[in-house]
């Protein structure tokens, strides 16, 4: 199963998914599944090149209903080039920015799903590799940050593994600029803060960010665990498709009224001014220290380029 427009016809036909013999564990009999790691690359190259060229459905319906709604004419000028932009990308198969991004990936890993021949990190970067340079996308990761030598072939990704039950492996991939990035924040706020001064810190985010990350934005919230924990789940809640609410209704109405919120700060399509400073404000929640109140905002650009596949 392949979602984001990727055909997965080559994937399904590999000979790599078998089943492995029945494993013992405890009194029961568990089939342990094997994916090759030459379908794990390969699956992360044609969404590394997928998402470099093509926004996803949501995105496409997201912008055209921004343009719809905007009633400023530079907004709704600029949300119009950002839709000529997607057409021209995707029918002339060239990158859609010239910031082809940091690879993240998300791996869900099935605990009955046995990688084989080699390792999944390794895997997962000769994808990005194969995939970047199939695409002729431009390679932005450094080697260091401090010498800023480029490593060449935009490797490593940032990988995050979640192990689950089942024997499926899900990958999820976003291709993140440095625009968006760079004006992300976290904060530890003190538990009187509240939910206010949690919405407090989101809108000055937004606001601070201004034309520089690209708007209309998809600031991907972070709320709860701990400092670490909360920049994850800010990254997390990007990779939602736009109008999928929290399953938490207290979350999903606190969703609303911060794009509301955030809609008002004025900062518009491309920083001149509108109605539409973000297309979505989804939020991640953990549990969290009785003394924290966490909180990230991870900003995505209008672009939001993800896919995902399961093997």
């Amino acid at each position: 199963q392949v979602t984001g427009g990727i055909s997965g016809n080559a994937l399904r036909d590999a000979p790599h998914r078998r089943q492995a013999g029945s494993v013992e564990q405890g009194r029961g009999v568990s089939t342990m599944r094997e994916v090759h790691v030459d379908a794990i690359a390969s699956a992360i190259s044609e969404m590394c090149q997928s998402a470099g060229v093509a926004l996803t459905d949501d995105m496409l319906q997201a912008l055209e209903k921004a343009y719809r709604d905007e009633q400023s004419p530079l907004g709704r000028h600029a949300i119009r080039i950002l839709l000529d932009n997607a057409r021209l990308a995707t029918a002339t198969g060239v990158p859609y920015c010239q910031d082809c991004g940091v690879a993240i990936v998300f791996a869900r890993v099935g605990q009955d799903c046995h990688v084989v021949g080699g390792a999944l990190s390794e895997a997962i970067n000769e994808g990005v590799r194969c995939g970047f340079a199939a695409g002729y996308m431009r390679a932005s990761m450094l080697q260091s940050p401090l010498d800023r030598r480029n490593t060449g072939d935009n490797t490593p990704a940032v990988i995050h593994y979640d192990v689950v039950p089942g024997d499926r492996l899900e990958l999820a991939i976003t291709l993140k600029g440095g625009g968006s990035e760079n004006m992300s924040r976290q904060a530890m706020l003190k538990p009187a803060d509240g939910v206010e001064g949690v919405k407090r810190f989101v809108v000055e985010t937004v606001a601070n960010a201004g034309p520089n990350a690209c708007p209309p934005l998809v600031p991907g919230i972070g709320l709860g665990g701990t400092f670490d924990k909360s920049t994850y789940l800010a990254k997390k809640a990007i990779m939602r498709p736009i109008g999928e609410f929290n399953p938490d209704p207290a979350i999903a109405e606190l969703e609303k009224e911060l794009l509301v919120l955030c809609n008002e700060t004025g900062v518009g399509p491309q920083g001149l001014g509108g109605m539409v400073t973000c297309l979505w404000t989804p939020i991640e929640v953990y549990p969290c220290h009785v003394t924290a109140l966490p909180v990230a905002v991870n900003i995505q650009c209008h672009a939001n380029r993800r896919r995902e596949v399961i093997l």
